[in-house]
């Protein structure tokens, strides 16, 4: 009897001792799912947290090389519409009609120039041939405005030598008066267009306040509109004014070494019917 009782207890022992380590194991199981689960958002979270970003850089870079690839007559253009039409249309009448003016000019002073010593040598020649017929013949199939001086004292070369030196003088004035013929109106272009630049800032600035002042508010969006326009009209009209002074400075400094050379051979012309007149009066 007591040895049964004792089997019994021992089995209930084993018993219990299995149902609790079963239990243990249930437990072990259903944390290491839930712990699992746990873990892989919180891995992939970096990851999803990166993709927003990584693709933000690539659309940043993408804008970056479109905008950089866009040429510089397209944006020049958006400028100028972005500006206004009514102020950069005058802007850009003063810019084509300062340059129209510059190229006649150009062209007019080029065609002026010749070879002042060669004329010279063709003129001393004429005048040891043929006399003073001659060499108004030789003038008058040269251009530029040192053969019309030639010619025009040759033909008083009967009234005296005086008369020379004063028909000259005189008809130097009128040949430098053609050559700065339209520089006028280049002066006027230069200075009308960064003024109407800045009338069209003025104005952009006025349209500014006004879009505050009816909004009740300072908008950035309403102020940035108006200086915007302002500040590209200023812009245009301060470039054209820089391209049409660099090109008056040309001209002028063109016209200034004909009216050098005009000088300059004047006299050696003189000269040359002083030695004349002598030869002739012995």
């Amino acid at each position: 009897m007591k040895k049964a009782l004792s089997m019994l207890f021992i089995s209930a022992m084993l018993v219990i001792g299995g149902n609790k380590l079963y239990a243990q194991d249930e437990n072990t199981a259903a944390e290491q799912p839930a712990g699992t689960e746990q873990a892989a958002p919180d891995s992939a979270a970096p990851q999803e947290a990166a993709q927003p970003e990584t693709v933000a850089a690539e659309t940043e870079g993408e804008e970056e090389v479109a905008v950089a690839e866009k040429p510089f007559t397209k944006v020049l253009k958006e400028k100028f519409i972005e500006g206004g039409a009514f102020f950069m249309s005058f802007v850009l009448l003063a810019l084509i009609l300062g340059l129209a003016i510059v190229i006649e000019r150009i062209l007019y002073i080029t065609f002026s120039m010749n070879n002042e010593k060669k004329l010279l040598t063709k003129i001393e020649d004429a005048l040891g041939s043929g006399g003073i017929e001659a060499a108004k013949e030789v003038c008058r199939s040269e251009r530029g405005p040192v053969a019309s001086i030639f010619y025009e004292g040759l033909d008083h070369y009967d009234e005296g030598l005086e008369m020379v030196d004063k028909a000259l003088i005189s008809t130097g004035s009128v040949e430098n008066g053609k050559l700065e013929k339209g520089l006028s109106w280049i002066s006027l272009f230069i200075a009308m267009a960064p003024m109407l630049g800045f009338m069209g800032t003025v104005i952009g600035m006025i349209e500014a306040f006004d879009a505050i002042e009816a909004a009740g508010d300072i908008n950035p969006s309403l102020v940035a509109s108006g200086i915007k326009v302002a500040l590209l009209t200023t812009v245009f009209g301060l470039v054209t004014a820089m391209i049409l002074q660099v090109f008056y400075n040309l001209i002028i400094a063109m016209i200034d070494n004909i009216v050098l050379k005009m000088e300059d051979s004047s006299i050696s012309f003189l000269d040359m019917l002083v030695d004349y007149d002598k030869k002739n009066k012995k």
